[in-house]
């Protein structure tokens, strides 16, 4: 606890710096948010997330919004959420979570990834085990002192705290205080960068140069494909 670490989204969210991308990520979470909460941010802490993630990608206002009503309209895209597991060259373990309107498109096209890039998509549960799904909130650092802030959020679901690259403090917490926390942050007044759900690896693998270069090409194709959302790995 207290311990400072970096935040490695590049390695395992390769292609988000692209504007495009996240915004149509953003956009179909906001679909499934609002499929199953209702389109009131108030009433639905889903969609409230998924407004937060949405400044913290500059993602105009009047795009969130319209996704909202496309959502509510009758000719809104279903999206489900499917996560797929496999595994990368190398023993590397890697989960890849999907926003889709045609998983038999979506299956195809993960499995092609994960063969091209000389790994193996595998059943449900063959990797989940190696990683521990967590809330991660991203709030500004300055002003604030790390210690502190530990004490003061510890009894609503804290689990690791620290500070990225780039000064902001990281907070993780259970899967399931996510919640908890979220309320908390907005109670005690402490403005939130970005919150989302996360997979943190529980063991990572540590390979050479050349051996992490492949793995990254892969992970990097799925970033790249429309459905996928999310990929994790447990490359060290």
């Amino acid at each position: 606890m207290g311990r400072i670490f970096e935040v490695r989204k590049s390695t395992m969210f390769a292609r988000w710096d692209k504007m495009a991308k996240a915004f149509t990520r953003i956009g179909k979470e906001i679909a499934i948010a609002v499929k199953v909460g209702g389109p009131d941010p108030d009433n639905n802490p889903a969609l409230r997330r998924c407004y937060l993630n949405a400044k913290a990608a500059n993602m105009p206002k009047d795009r969130v919004e319209a996704a909202i009503k496309r959502a509510m309209g009758k000719d809104k895209e279903d999206y489900e959420e499917v996560v797929y597991e496999g595994y990368a060259p190398h023993g590397v373990a890697v989960m890849v979570e999907t926003a889709t309107n045609n998983p038999t498109r979506t299956v195809a096209n993960v499995r092609m990834h994960f063969t091209k890039g000389h790994g193996a998509l595998g059943t449900s549960g063959s990797v989940a085990f190696t990683f521990t799904r967590m809330g991660e909130f991203k709030i500004k650092g300055a002003g604030k002192n790390v210690d502190d802030l530990e004490l003061d959020l510890i009894d609503y679901g804290l689990e690791e705290i620290g500070e990225d690259s780039e000064g902001n403090i990281i907070i993780r917490t259970a899967f399931n205080e996510f919640g908890n926390m979220s309320k908390a942050l907005e109670e005690k007044g402490i403005e939130v960068i970005s919150a989302e759900l996360t997979r943190i690896p529980t063991t990572t693998v540590e390979l050479n140069e050349e051996e992490a270069n492949e793995v990254l090409k892969m992970v990097d194709h799925l970033e790249q494909d429309d459905d996928v959302q999310k990929v994790y790995h447990n490359l060290k």
